[in-house]
């Protein structure tokens, strides 16, 4: 059973690199709650923009948030990918106000 977006929910769309998409396809296994969103992220391919909700965006915040703090990580491209998450995320709530 998935979660239905109501008509205020808002989506923005985001396209990952191939980086940051790897990045985040090893660590899908962080997303097992989350409504299908580890399904969704384990089969994207990069070639396109791909529609997130605020409860997608916040997991994966989470996921890359917790990331900070691995050994062997590229920080730079953790941070990247944590800033455009954070901002898709202002996005839509700006678009809420």
């Amino acid at each position: 059973m998935g979660l239905k977006p109501g008509p205020r929910d808002i989506k923005v769309y985001l396209k990952f690199d191939d980086p940051e998409l790897d990045l985040l396809q090893d660590n899908t296994w962080q997303m097992a709650e989350s409504f299908g969103l580890d399904r969704r992220i384990a089969i994207l391919t990069g070639k396109r923009k791909v529609g997130f909700y605020m409860w997608d965006l916040e997991c994966l915040e989470m996921v890359v948030y917790n990331l900070r703090n691995e050994k062997n990580i590229n920080l730079s491209l953790v941070n990247c990918l944590y800033d455009k998450i954070k901002d898709a995320m202002d996005l839509i709530e700006k678009s809420r106000e």
